[in-house]
């Protein structure tokens, strides 16, 4: 299958910068099934489930300071989700909580990037 041309001003590809490649590639493995192509010793492409890259993780020297925007993934599970993240490593640092979707939590991976993961039920 060829890769479908990007929509205009879709939002096309995350990039998280990571401290270790390593942990971070097992942490985002073993919490949420992602597979990753690799680019070398500091760039692996995040492989979406469509088997097309939707981003990537960057080695960077030290921990980016906490802010700008937050990704969100979902899940069809959230407790699982929220028991996957901890036991991958990860550290929950908010909820899980109700809000008018559903609900979600946010979680720090191992080089401290914060994400949210939220479910419709």
């Amino acid at each position: 299958m060829s890769p479908s041309a990007p929509d205009h001003h879709r939002l096309n590809y995350v990039e998280l910068s990571v401290t270790d490649l390593a942990d971070a590639e097992a942490f985002y493995r073993s919490a949420f099934g992602w597979e990753f192509n690799s680019y070398g010793p500091q760039y692996a492409g995040i492989v979406g489930a469509d088997g097309e890259e939707v981003g990537g993780l960057l080695q960077v020297p030290e921990r980016k300071p906490a802010g700008g925007p937050l990704v969100l993934l979902y899940s069809v599970d959230l407790d699982a989700s929220v028991d996957a993240v901890r036991a991958a490593g990860g550290t929950v640092v908010n909820g899980p909580y109700d809000f008018p979707g559903g609900r979600r939590f946010h979680f720090t991976d191992p080089s401290g990037n914060e994400l949210g993961v939220w479910s419709s039920a």
